[in-house]
């Protein structure tokens, strides 16, 4: 079941929607009576890497590009 509310009764019963919504529930608030947005719980970040790779580059990686490559970017 959705509970649907205004936003004038979003802002008096703000923490109580937000705790309906972590228990579940399904909250959207509406405005002028149409639905404007979904009060959903966030969910916990994942533990992850922070991207990285294994590997390594050469040095000449960074060094400059020849013009003729240069020119090719338009660069």
């Amino acid at each position: 079941m959705t509970l649907t509310v205004n936003i004038a009764e979003a802002k008096a019963q703000l923490s109580h929607l937000v705790e309906q919504a972590l228990q579940g529930q399904d909250v959207i608030i509406a405005r002028r009576g149409a639905p404007a947005v979904y009060l959903t719980p966030v969910q916990p970040p994942t533990k992850r890497e922070l991207g990285f790779i294994p590997g390594s580059l050469p040095d000449s990686f960074f060094d400059q590009l020849p013009e003729e490559e240069l020119a090719a970017w338009g660069l």
